[in-house]
């Protein structure tokens, strides 16, 4: 499978933004985008101004950066949302959100995303008792997300269970000593990071 194999900070450096693609780091001082607060390359900080086309671009490699998708992956979730009701963007930013990776990054069993998608990957997780290997698995309102028993002890899942990198958003109920969580809601769009405006992404897939 496909992947990005270049160094993370870039990523973030490009975007202008932090997107905690390298979990704890990112709120040291050794972050990348802190530490050299413009673009990578050797026009990184003489950038000009941009097109319209170029703010929809950026908006749309922030968000699919910060979620860890290529291309395609994004792609076909847009098109997911835009076949649901209601309003594309939100759909589409709810849909990235309950990604099943990203939701064992949001519970603090997971330093990162990519982190998370591994554990997931390596069958360390279990959605209503049934073992789910699937990252990209969207999961429900009500649905139960657990370590499974025979990785309860892993030394990493353990270590960031009692350690979280960051608060559970309110959507989800966490139980650090059970190492489990509930989805008690549908995320908003509060609960995004970075801070997307999501209807440049709708007008650059709509042209």
């Amino acid at each position: 499978m496909a992947r990005y194999t270049e160094a993370k900070c870039r990523q973030c450096r490009r975007e202008g933004v932090k997107l905690y693609l390298k979990g704890q780091r990112c709120n040291t001082d050794k972050c990348a985008v802190e530490r050299r607060p413009y673009a990578p390359g050797q026009h990184g900080q003489g950038r000009g101004k941009r097109s319209d086309y170029g703010v929809q671009l950026r908006e749309k490699q922030k968000l699919r950066r910060a979620y860890g998708l290529l291309e395609k992956q994004f792609k076909l979730t847009f098109k997911r949302a835009d076949r649901m009701k209601g309003v594309t963007g939100t759909n589409l930013l709810q849909l990235l959100e309950r990604r099943l990776d990203n939701v064992v990054y949001r519970l603090g069993l997971a330093a990162s995303r990519a982190e998370a998608r591994q554990v997931v990957s390596h069958r360390h997780i279990a959605v209503n008792g049934k073992t789910v290997s699937i990252p990209s698995f969207v999961v429900q309102v009500n649905d139960e997300v657990s370590v499974r028993t025979s990785a309860a002890e892993h030394k990493i899942l353990r270590e960031r269970a009692d350690t979280p990198f960051r608060d559970t958003p309110d959507w989800l109920e966490v139980d650090r000593k059970e190492m489990k969580g509930k989805v008690l809601s549908l995320p908003g769009r509060e609960h995004v990071d970075p801070e997307v405006h999501e209807s440049f992404i709708v007008e650059l897939y709509s042209k």
